[in-house]
């Protein structure tokens, strides 16, 4: 299921460490597997620990270690891409996951839709994907990902583990990712404008923004924000994809109103 397990000790305490203080919190964890990071995250003072996976076998794991851990740990048998994380457990909450690789962007998306509701995510990546949230502009992994992250939350890179620390081993390092929610959230009508604008910015990445944002209106858009057309997606700020969204939603109600 595209899994690769932590099963070292002092690898999994570090990355429940890296969340911060989890006192009083709720954790959501996301691919348990056979329990390593749940074990770390319980030994925390995390109030309480909610477990979602898919595979029977991880959960009949969790559900024997849930009787160790009285009160403090449940499971739920999910698909978390279907799953809404947030009704599972009261805030404040955190999601700290070593997370399948073949579903970690989806996953993360659909997080950043409710980063309200979340204090911080600390998750596990393949090292390409967690670069690609943290990345500056005009950089190689600069793109829409890091655009809709870094709009959203703060992130860092704050850990890398080679491929032998995993069971099975991946073929690529990874990477945990820091992401720290911004205090003011975008509204779900912004956050969708912004998700259109990135999209068919990057979607043909080698292309000025005047011919890659034609099919949203895109003189109008760049008129409006004052930037440069003959510039590329990859060149521009977060403020500047900030300015393109808000520029984008008003266009569309805009419309809507002369209609």
């Amino acid at each position: 299921m595209g899994q690769h397990f932590l099963l070292d000790p002092g690898i999994t305490g570090h990355i429940a460490a890296l969340a911060g203080s989890l006192a009083g919190r709720s954790v959501v964890e996301v691919g348990p597997g056979p329990g390593g990071l749940t074990r770390a995250l319980l030994e925390t003072p995390a109030l309480y620990v909610h477990a979602v996976e898919l595979d029977t076998r991880a959960i009949a794991i969790i559900e024997e270690l849930a009787q160790n851990y009285p009160g403090r740990l449940s499971i739920t048998q999910a698909d978390a891409l279907k799953c809404d994380l947030t009704a599972l457990v009261p805030a404040p909450r955190q999601i700290v996951a070593n997370l399948p690789y073949n579903v970690a962007t989806p996953l993360l998306t659909g997080w950043l839709r409710q980063a309200t509701e979340w204090e911080r995510l600390t998750l596990m990546f393949q090292l390409e994907v967690a670069e690609r949230i943290c990345a500056a502009p005009d950089t190689e992994h600069y793109g829409r990902l890091a655009v809709l992250c870094q709009w959203c939350a703060d992130c860092a890179v704050v850990m890398k583990l080679p491929p032998g620390a995993f069971s099975p081993p991946p073929a690529v390092w990874s990477a945990v990712a820091s992401i720290t929610p911004h205090a003011q959230q975008p509204d779900p009508s912004l956050f969708r404008a912004m998700e259109q604008v990135t999209a068919a910015a990057f979607g043909q990445r080698r292309k000025m923004l005047r011919g890659s944002l034609k099919g949203l209106d895109g003189s109008t858009l760049l008129e409006a924000t004052g930037i440069d057309g003959t510039r590329r997606a990859e060149t521009l700020t977060i403020a500047e994809f900030d300015a393109l969204a808000r520029a984008h939603l008003a266009r569309k109600a805009d419309a809507r109103t002369k209609a």
